[in-house]
């Protein structure tokens, strides 16, 4: 069930942390109505829009309005979009045997194969412009698309009314994806690293996105793409070179004897002020930006100027944007160390 949310940055944590924790897990039965938004809210080209709220019941007039509102280019995969309810589409199909569910499906998976770029890449949505055309892991957005693509090509019981065909194109472009982020993996002085938020279409080159989000490398997102190719059965050698070269650099990159607090701050927009304060005691954590060549942490305001501490941005974006977290923990603790046992035993990077 959807969570509501108001601010975009909540839901961008949200989606990432069903990716660094494992992927979703739906409820077992959808209310009718929520399954019946999701129908409205479908776009002509087949995707939907984020962050409607599935579980709100609709008036006559508001249902109607909406479904007047298909021919709008809002369609994106951004923070969950289309993919989720992709997936809740073919759930309840497969419970009612309503065809307009499975219709709606194979629009919305019609819609993500023909979005994929040539080069296996996906940008932000279809039809995008901006830094949204870049080849897009932030906030989930290509990895989201390939994992649902990759079960529907793999799992016959989610998905028993997909026709083989569906299912060889699911597998290529899922494929050439992983080609993809092969390509864009970040190199410095010939060491893999990992991924920047957006890559460039063309060129996979980092690339900057909003003012305040600099071509780095990403401490919150290149957990989500070394997941998935710790997900790849039997991997190949260059495979399994990609995520222990990202695996180490999680290691290099991670930042001890700090935590991040909230302090009250009386006459403040919030009421409380980020502050990272020393703890020799606090776990490791990650910034969600570095820079590339050098692991700096990144922090930025509006106006585009990196700056090495949080203290040193504005308190708007200091507050209103998550810059730290323990994103790469379990990733080292817990699913490298499995991965390593099972698929590279004599080379573990972690001593």
């Amino acid at each position: 069930m959807q969570i509501p949310v108001k601010s975009r940055e909540v839901m961008a944590l949200l989606f990432i942390a069903c990716l660094i924790i494992p992927l979703q897990v739906y409820p077992e039965k959808e209310s009718e109505h929520t399954v019946e938004n999701i129908l409205f809210y479908q776009r002509d080209n087949g995707g939907w829009p984020k962050n409607f709220n599935r579980d709100r019941k609709l008036s006559e007039s508001e249902a109607k309005k909406i479904h007047s509102q298909r021919n709008r280019k809002d369609a994106t995969f951004d923070n969950g979009a289309t993919h989720t309810e992709i997936r809740l589409l073919a759930k309840v199909f497969k419970s009612s045997g309503d065809e307009r569910y499975k219709d709606a499906f194979l629009r919305g998976i019609e819609l993500i194969l023909l979005t994929q770029y040539e080069n296996g890449g996906w940008p932000q949505g279809p039809q995008s412009s901006g830094y949204a055309r870049h080849i897009t892991f932030n906030d989930g957005a290509m990895i989201g698309v390939m994992a649902t693509l990759r079960d529907v090509a793999a799992n016959r019981d989610a998905y028993p009314f997909i026709n083989d065909k569906l299912r060889t194109r699911c597998r290529q472009a899922v494929d050439k994806g992983i080609l993809c982020i092969l390509k864009c993996q970040i190199i410095v002085d010939g060491r893999k690293t990992a991924w920047c938020a957006q890559h460039d279409e063309k060129t996979f080159a980092p690339r900057k996105a909003r003012s305040y989000e600099l071509a780095s490398i990403s401490g919150a997102e290149s957990v989500g793409i070394v997941r998935f190719l710790m997900q790849i059965e039997k991997p190949s050698l260059e495979i399994i070179a990609a995520v222990q070269g990202a695996v180490q650099w999680f290691d290099e990159a991670k930042l001890t004897g700090i935590r991040e607090i909230r302090r009250t701050a009386k006459g403040t927009p919030k009421g409380f002020d980020k502050v990272v304060v020393k703890d020799s005691k606090a776990p490791p954590i990650w910034a969600r930006f570095y820079r590339i060549g050098t692991n700096q942490p990144i922090f930025c305001s509006r106006d585009g100027i990196p700056r090495k501490t949080l203290a040193g941005i504005s308190y708007e974006r200091r507050n209103g944007y998550s810059w730290l977290g323990y994103w790469g923990k379990d990733l080292l603790v817990k699913d490298y160390p499995a991965w390593q046992r099972k698929w590279a035993p004599r080379h573990n990077v972690l001593r």
